[in-house]
C-alpha cells in the first residue's frame, strides 16, 4: 500500500453512483410495491452497499483500512432506471472514493441477484465517482508564487564544522516543494543576540518567511525561544499546536520541542526542532497550507 504516514487527517467525503436499468415498467412496480420474491429489493440492497464499503479493505489489497464514520444510500428512479447514490464519509489520512464506488456496485449488483428472477434483461452501467472532497485538491490555494524565505541554522556544533545540517537542508527541500525561492541560507551559534539580529536583519530586506531550525529543545543553550518572542507582534498558536500534535503521533518525545510561529510585520517566522526528523516533518504538517497566511498579510496576487 502506499505509504500516507506523512499525511494529515481531514475530513474525507466521496459520491459514487450506479445506474441499474430494468426492462419494463412492472418490475419497477415490484420494487415500489415490494412484492418482488426474494424481499425488500430497496432495503436489502442498502444492507448489501453498506456492507460492501466497510469491506473494501478485504477486497482491493491497495486500499487501506479506515474508519468510516458515515454512508449515506439512497435511490432515483427516472423511467426504468434506477439511479443509486452512495456517500461516504471519514476523518482520515485518505480519501474514500473507492469505498463509495464499491458500496454503489456491490448495491447495484444486489438489486441485480433479486430482480433477476422477473427480470431477465438488467442491465448495471455507469459505475463512477460523482464527487470528493476534503483530500488535498479540497486545499489548494492559489498560493503567492514571489515569496521569499531565509533559513537559519542554530547550532553550536555546525557553526564548529564538528556536524553536518541536514534540518536546514530538509527545510529548503520543502519550500523548492511549495515553489518558494530561497532568499538565503546560513548557519549561526546558538547566541541569543545573533538570533535576534538575524531576524531584524533579514525582516528588513524583504525575507517573507525567515525559519529557524535548532535551539527548541531543553538544554541551557536552547534558547531559541526566548531571542524571537520578545520580537513577534503575534504569535500563532495554531501553528504551534500543529507542529507538535503532528510529531506527538510519531514519536513521545515531540512534546518536549517549543516551536514558535508569529509575524514580525508582515514576515512569518518559525523556530522549528533541530534534528532532521523533527524539521522534516514540521515542514510537513504545516506546508502548504501555512502559506494561505501570506492572502492575509500580503494579498492575493500570485
Amino acid at each position: 500500500m502506499v505509504d500516507i504516514t506523512h499525511k494529515s487527517s481531514t475530513l474525507r467525503t466521496a459520491t459514487a453512483q450506479a445506474i441499474v436499468k430494468v426492462s419494463r415498467q412492472e418490475t419497477i412496480e415490484a420494487i415500489l410495491n415490494k412484492t418482488v420474491p426474494k424481499g425488500d429489493v430497496l432495503a436489502m440492497s442498502k444492507a448489501a452497499g453498506l456492507l460492501g464499503v466497510k469491506k473494501t479493505p478485504e477486497l482491493l489489497p491497495d486500499c487501506h483500512p479506515l474508519p468510516i464514520e458515515f454512508t449515506g444510500i439512497e435511490y432515483e428512479i427516472n423511467g426504468l432506471e434506477i439511479t443509486v447514490l452512495v456517500t461516504v464519509k471519514t476523518i482520515y489520512k485518505t480519501g474514500v472514493e473507492v469505498e463509495a464506488m464499491h458500496g454503489a456496485s456491490v448495491v447495484a449488483l444486489n438489486m441485480y441477484d433479486m430482480l433477476k428472477p422477473i427480470d431477465k434483461d438488467i442491465e448495471l452501467f455507469h459505475i463512477k465517482l460523482v464527487e470528493k472532497k476534503g483530500g488535498k485538491s479540497s486545499f489548494q490555494d492559489k498560493f503567492r508564487r514571489d515569496l521569499n524565505a531565509v533559513i537559519i541554522v542554530c547550532s553550536d556544533s555546525i557553526t564548529e564544522g564538528k556536524k553536518e545540517d541536514r534540518a536546514g537542508k530538509a527545510i529548503i527541500a520543502k519550500l523548492e516543494e511549495c515553489a518558494v525561492n530561497i532568499q538565503d541560507y546560513i548557519i549561526i551559534p546558538d547566541e541569543a543576540a545573533i538570533i535576534q539580529e538575524k531576524a531584524k536583519h533579514y525582516q528588513a530586506n524583504g525575507a517573507d518567511l525567515i525559519i529557524y531550525t535548532g535551539g527548541t529543545g531543553l538544554s541551557m543553550r536552547d534558547v531559541t525561544p526566548e531571542a524571537l518572542k520578545p520580537l513577534l507582534d503575534r504569535t500563532i498558536p495554531g501553528i504551534e499546536e500543529a507542529i507538535r500534535k503532528y510529531g506527538q503521533e510519531r514519536m513521545p518525545y515531540a512534546m518536549l520541542s517549543r516551536s514558535v510561529a508569529g509575524t514580525i510585520k508582515n514576515t512569518l517566522v518559525l523556530a522549528l526542532p533541530g534534528s532532521t526528523n523533527g524539521a522534516r516533518e514540521s515542514m510537513d504538517a504545516i506546508f502548504p497550507s501555512v502559506l494561505h497566511v501570506f492572502r492575509i498579510l500580503k494579498g492575493a496576487r500570485h
